[in-house]
């Protein structure tokens, strides 16, 4: 799970070995900008070891917190990669503030856009194609019997709901795509893609149920209307930091997981864009 707090998913259909893969990782270390495939060689580890087939990778969005392993996944095993629709919208948003004009709309770097209502066949079971603003435009669960794949779009109960303050976020749209998420039958398993262990847990958690969902998010439980949860969805959101692999993250996750196109050289490299204030801005930018 460390040090991005992710959670990867393998699901399979026992009966045909046919398998998903869900929320990927790519090893990135920032200090030495090295790339490594431990996590990648994990999942694939596993599947082999059960015999299946690893044939979808789907992604809840483009993450903020980590890099995708999707492309290395999708090479190794000939796997597609679907994730929600809107991801367009996100490529719009940050594609030019990466100088990214690289980035493939549509059925480029993702082989499928996914639509709400969506079934995709894993052998014999169905999986259901959720659309869950609200964290980002694009974010997508992905239900499966009755276990749910939800992304960031909820976390423990005990640590509450994704944050709404990227570009595209909306705090609105996160409190009802919560509210249709815990609509499903009491019993419904939540499989969540982050635990950051609230104070006082000490250990690891990332499976909950809507009734638990419903009776104890402390930031969404039965009781607390839209406008309460905006308010202090919104007031949270103003204290947080950035992501720590903000800015690595979204370059390559709106790519699908494929790194930039190198340069003259044949460097590839990932950008950071500089904000700097009115003085220093007048020092160093003119």
């Amino acid at each position: 799970m460390s040090p991005t707090f992710t959670v990867t998913y393998l699901v399979a259909d026992p009966a045909s070995g046919t398998a998903a893969v869900i929320d990927p990782v790519l090893d990135f270390d920032p200090a030495s900008a090295r790339i490594g495939s431990g996590s990648v060689e994990a999942v694939l580890s596993a599947a082999e070891a059960r015999g299946w087939r690893i044939e979808v990778v789907l992604e809840t969005h483009a993450h903020a917190d980590h890099l995708s392993g999707a492309k290395l996944i999708a090479a190794r095993t000939g796997a597609w990669i679907g994730i929600g629709a809107q991801i367009t919208q996100v490529q719009a948003t940050f594609a030019p503030m990466f100088g990214a004009d690289d980035v493939l709309p549509a059925a480029g770097d993702f082989d499928r856009l996914l639509y709400d209502g969506e079934l995709i066949a894993l052998g014999a079971l169905a999986i259901e194609v959720l659309h869950t603003p609200g964290h980002t435009p694009a974010c997508a669960s992905y239900r499966i019997g009755d276990a749910v794949f939800v992304g960031d779009t909820l976390f423990m109960p005990d640590y509450g709901t994704a944050r709404a303050d990227f570009p595209g976020g909306d705090a609105h749209a996160l409190y009802r795509s919560i509210r249709r998420l815990l609509s499903l039958p009491p019993e419904t398993r939540l499989f969540l893609c982050h635990d950051y262990k609230a104070p006082g847990r000490d250990h690891w958690a990332w499976e909950t149920t809507v009734a638990e969902q419903r009776g104890a998010n402390i930031h969404v439980h039965d009781g607390i209307d839209e406008a309460a949860f905006v308010a202090a969805r919104q007031a949270r959101d103003a204290t947080l930091a950035p992501p720590r692999l903000l800015l690595p993250s979204i370059q390559v996750n709106i790519r699908a997981g494929r790194l930039p196109p190198a340069d003259a050289h044949g460097v590839r490299a990932l950008r950071l864009p500089l904000r700097a204030g009115d003085e220093v801005a007048a020092t160093l930018l003119s």
